[in-house]
């Protein structure tokens, strides 16, 4: 495939009904960053005097059809409360036909509309109340019944758009117009419950006397099982104090269980149980201690419930973490739980999802291929679902959604999928979405108030290779509310302060987020229409940390990347001192005779340079966002093999016993060097950054530093700098706040990377 196949384009679409200027500034308003769709609405309210007691109302125009339920209460006065919306870009006549009937063949009566005649109506105006209109029979005479109902013609602006059943889905009706609709999701509040469990006591065995006992501990929460390990000391007062982390969620109406088990080979057998409400857990957002508390345990075994015991905890709900959903580096939000934590939002995101083209088609239907499309994206605890535009590669969404912006350093993921769900009608628990791509975009590689309008390549790694599955065409806007609150937040530690005086570590981080999909994908599923746990996974990057050879490779070059600057100068001084060029050699002994007679001029003039290029470079900076690379992330070049062995499952299905377990342990191993490989190109590239302008606030940020450090060492004597500098790295241990990274650790950490980039 054509390597400009998977490049990203700049786009001109007449967004905020006019055309766009790449690049360029406009006015905000509402739905400004997607092209104005008119549509023709209609809503059908009641109607009454009907001579059937069931019946249903049929909206036409020209071959569009869409029609409402029959009345839940079958009466001469149903109730429909429902929305048309038909696309005027595709109407294919100039009247409007509402038909009542009391079955398919039996029309009761109908009433008819002018398009032309038809009013228009702008949001913010009220909406256009309903009003009684008379029906006429079949022979045009009129009779006592009345349909109640208003028409207009408005945009995608307006507040029955989402609800509404649209003319781009005119083959789904019945309960599967539901799952076609436009949603936003507010994903719930998680937050981490630390069990410590320190000892038990007077534990009764159920088999009498027995020694060395091997008891454990089993928390139970929800559909989530924690085990303990083994107590060291094999007696009936076992002694752990080991914790033990769940993740709760919202408004905590859940009970954490506690089951006290004996291992008898491979078998256990329950000692005793007890039972922690949530909603009385004490809920803390700092690292203080709080207070260990005796519970009884109940014995289960018996029909008459008696005392097993009683076990030694410490329970709290901690609200100073992050609860980490998403990876680390694709996070879009860094919130502590506790809202009392929470600072003013900076700033304000908003997305405009166009339409898409190329789409590949993803099933068949009535012996030919077709895609049924829509669009998720995430960012924050603010989840939004376009509507499904049914049997095109070509869809036009022209959707529009805010987020509130409270970090740069966030990252807005947008897939695209096809709708399974719609050919099995009501069916919930069909087959899963087809995935098309997805894109992310970090915020902090964009200029506020600047209009990006570019159309992304959607790629995927499959079995069989990298493919592109079509393009999709957005437009971003990040605007700032204060400028000075976004600077700040350079200096601030990216995660709450609980991740770095109390850490947890990276199996527990592992656990906590397999738990928190597992929650997330629980909850939006029970919404209408629901978001599947396939959907969620894939916006969530589940799975990303396995092994894989080629994300290895990928990240092996990107770390040799970076070091091959330090090759480069290596092999420049070599040059120097063999005198290929005289000149630059005698110049270079300048430059040595400079730094040895002159060191304060030195370090002020390489400040000053640092400045100079940093400002030097704002030409050239990167005009568009960073997106997919397929050279960068190896997709172009991974071998059959190897992408056999990522998409492996874990753990390996692969035969022999022995084997599958060298392998996977060989891959759990894997997995983390890949990580750490990652984690040290991503330092490198950040380093490259600070001058390349791919954000702009911090290069802005580290060249001003330079030109202020340049006066102050210019004015300041060396020997007083270094002096000063030297009793501040060896301060007193009194004078230092421990545990909290420095305000350069917190600016170097948020400066972009090409992580963005890689699949």
């Amino acid at each position: 495939m054509a390597e400009n196949d998977f490049s990203l384009k700049e786009t001109c679409p007449k967004i905020g009904g006019g055309r766009s200027v790449p690049g360029g500034e406009m006015q905000s308003s509402s739905f400004d960053l997607v092209e104005r769709m008119t549509f023709l609405y209609i809503r059908i309210v009641k109607a009454r005097a009907l001579p059937s007691d069931d019946s249903f109302i049929e909206v036409t125009i020209g071959s569009y059809k869409g029609r409402t339920k029959n009345s839940t209460n079958p009466n001469p006065n149903p109730e429909f409360h429902e929305v048309f919306a038909f696309n005027k870009d595709r109407l294919q006549g100039n009247v409007l036909d509402v038909t009542v009937k009391a079955n398919e063949e039996v029309i009761i009566g109908k009433c008819k509309f002018e398009v032309a005649e038809i009013p228009t109506r702008v949001p913010p105006d009220s909406p256009l109340a309903p009003q009684w209109y008379r029906l006429e029979d079949i022979n045009g005479n009129r009779f006592g019944g009345e349909v109640m109902l208003s028409v207009w013609m408005g945009t995608q602006a307006d507040e029955v758009f989402p609800e509404a059943w649209h003319s781009d889905c005119v083959t789904v009706n019945g309960e599967n117009a539901v799952i076609a609709r436009s949603k936003v999701y507010l994903s719930p509040r998680l937050w981490y419950l630390r069990l410590n469990v320190i000892e038990a006591q007077d534990l009764v065995p159920l088999q009498g006397n027995r020694t060395n006992p091997e008891i454990l501990v089993k928390g139970f929460l929800g559909n989530v099982v924690v085990r303990s390990r083994v107590s060291q000391t094999r007696t009936l007062s076992p002694v752990w104090n080991e914790d033990m982390m769940f993740v709760a969620v919202e408004p905590f109406e859940d009970s954490l269980i506690l089951s006290l088990e004996c291992k008898l080979g491979q078998k256990e057998e329950c000692l005793g149980k007890c039972e922690i409400k949530l909603s009385q857990v004490e809920r803390r957002v700092m690292p203080d201690p709080v207070p260990a508390m005796w519970y009884n345990l109940e014995r289960v075994v018996d029909t008459v419930p008696g005392f097993a015991g009683r076990i030694h905890l410490r329970v709290s709900l901690d609200g100073g973490y992050h609860v980490l959903d998403e990876s680390i580096q694709y996070s879009s939000d860094y919130r502590a739980s506790a809202k009392v934590l929470w600072t003013p939002a900076i700033g304000v995101l908003e997305l405009g999802v166009i339409s898409a083209s190329g789409l590949m088609p993803m099933k068949s239907r009535d012996g030919r291929g077709t895609t049924d499309a829509y669009c998720v994206a995430k960012y924050g605890q603010k989840w939004v679902r376009t509507r499904t535009i049914v049997d095109t590669f070509s869809p036009k969404w022209n959707e529009q959604y805010t987020w509130e912006v409270y970090d740069p350093y966030t990252v807005i993921t947008i897939g695209v999928f096809d709708n399974m769900h719609l050919l099995v009608p009501g069916n919930s628990n069909g087959p899963r979405d087809s995935r098309i791509g997805k894109i992310r975009i970090r915020l902090s590689t964009l200029e506020t108030e600047r209009i990006y309008t570019h159309s992304y390549p959607l790629i995927v790694l499959k079995p069989d290779g990298v493919k592109k599955m079509g393009e999709i065409q957005l437009a971003v806007r990040f605007s700032c509310t204060s400028t000075i609150d976004m600077l700040q937040k350079y200096s601030e530690p990216l995660l709450p302060m609980m991740h770095y005086l109390t850490p947890l570590s990276i199996y527990q981080l592992d656990s906590l987020r397999h738990q928190a999909t597992h929650i997330l994908s629980m909850n939006l599923g029970r919404t209408e229409p629901p978001l599947g746990r396939d959907v969620i996974e894939y916006m969530l990057d589940f799975g990303s940390n396995i092994w894989s050879i080629r994300r290895g490779r990928a990240n092996f070059e990107r770390l040799v990347t970076f070091f091959t600057a330090f090759l480069d100068a290596w092999i420049w001084f070599d040059s120097v001192c063999k005198w290929k060029s005289p000149v630059t050699t005698v110049l270079a002994h300048f430059i040595f005779l400079f730094i040895v007679f002159l060191p304060k001029y030195c370090v002020t003039s390489l400040l000053l340079y640092c400045f100079v290029i940093g400002f030097y470079r704002y030409r050239l900076r990167p005009r568009h966002p960073p997106h997919m690379d397929i050279k960068l992330s190896k997709a172009d070049s991974a071998l059959p093999d190897e992408l056999d062995e990522e998409f492996d499952g874990f753990p390996s299905g692969k035969s022999g016993d022995l084997v599958k377990k060298r392998y996977d342990r060989l891959r759990g191993i894997a997995g983390r060097m890949m990580m750490v490989l990652g984690d040290l190109a991503t330092q490198g590239e950040r380093v490259k950054n600070l001058l390349s302008w791919r954000d702009p606030r911090a290069t802005f940020l580290f060249s001003m530093f330079c030109l202020v450090a340049c006066g102050v060492i210019f004015l300041i004597s060396m020997r007083l700098l270094m002096t000063l500098l030297a009793f501040y790295v060896m301060r007193h241990p009194r004078l230092r706040v421990f545990d909290i990274p420095s305000v350069p650790q917190n600016f170097f950490r948020r400066l972009p990377s090409r992580a963005d980039s890689m699949l």
